[in-house]
């Protein structure tokens, strides 16, 4: 099949060291890979476009890792790198680009450097996003994302990961339900050694919750490299909230003075996140089975499904 692949880590780098190894994984069971991602880091995006910014291409030579303003004209092998969103790479490479190669089968969003399970992380997620855009462009989507427990990746069980990522893509585009009640699968893998014969299981998503995710600094620094801040917190290094003392509840108890003399840093904590997956009420949820070293699976609808206690009922003033 013809898959388009896009992420929201952008191209290859310390922040997005596995997008090669799924690329190769998929072409070695025989599928025409085309990629469109972000020219650079667009983590935590979700599924946004930016409203009056004009998308332009670049294009990357994986064979030399190297960025042209231009198309290669030597029949070598190039990704289109678009300044913008996951969600616009997935609009861009459904509508505009791969002409030539037939029409998309598939949209694989990822693979994502960092897990994507549990409501905090599936609903801020760009890996999630591009695949949403994609459903809602009418096209299957599939996000991936491999959870890691070290920065010391083993690159035998990337592999491997990458391996059964492919086989488990192939496998649910070519089971995918007839009854239109699935629109993408959110697929979470975790990079532990066994990982190609780990257990698969169809999960659902852990309904949790975070507390404050910026925290208030003196500074006069220049912005962060998003690259490096978004691989800081998924190696859970950022500095949580809690610790600077000075929050907007006590620092001088004004918020005009707050305002004119702290910034605010990207500081999520994810303390309450995993001890939402270690309860008992976790059970079958995608973050309890990356918990239990199993693959995760779960089938998603691209919307924003109603509560069905009070369909129906008038609300009376």
């Amino acid at each position: 099949m013809h898959i388009l692949l896009t992420n929201d880590d952008g191209p290859p780098s310390p922040s997005s060291p596995f997008i090669k190894s799924l690329i190769t994984s998929l072409r070695d069971r025989g599928h025409t890979v085309s990629v469109c991602i972000p020219a650079d880091q667009k983590s935590w995006i979700g599924k946004a476009h930016i409203i009056g910014h004009h998308p332009t291409p670049t294009f990357y030579h994986p064979d030399t890792d190297s960025t042209h303003t231009t198309p290669r004209t030597d029949g070598g092998e190039e990704w289109v790198l678009i300044n913008g969103t996951p969600a616009s790479c997935t609009q861009i490479g459904l509508f505009h680009l791969f002409k030539e190669r037939g029409a998309i089968d598939l949209v694989v969003s990822g693979p994502n450097f960092g897990r994507n399970s549990s409501a905090v992380y599936a609903l801020s997620s760009g890996t999630l996003g591009g695949s949403l855009e994609a459903a809602l462009s009418g096209a299957k989507s599939i996000s991936v994302s491999y959870a890691y427990k070290t920065r010391d990746h083993d690159w035998g069980i990337v592999q491997n990961a990458s391996d059964i990522s492919a086989k488990i893509v192939e496998n649910l585009y070519n089971n995918w339900p007839t009854d239109n009640s699935v629109d993408i699968y959110s697929v979470n893998v975790p990079l532990e050694e066994g990982v190609y014969h780990a257990k698969i299981l169809f999960t659902h998503i852990l309904q949790n919750t975070w507390g404050g995710c910026y925290k208030a600094i003196h500074t006069k620094e220049e912005e962060e490299d998003p690259g490096k801040l978004e691989k800081a917190t998924r190696d859970g290094v950022s500095t949580p909230a809690e610790e600077t003392g000075t929050s907007s509840s006590n620092a001088e108890g004004n918020t005009d003075k707050l305002m004119e003399k702290y910034r605010f840093k990207w500081a999520p904590r994810f303390i309450d996140v995993e001890k939402a997956a270690k309860e008992e009420s976790a059970a079958g949820s995608d973050a309890w089975a990356l918990m239990q070293g199993f693959i995760s699976v779960t089938p998603l609808r691209a919307n924003f499904m109603h509560a069905s206690a009070q369909i129906g009922e008038e609300l009376k003033l």
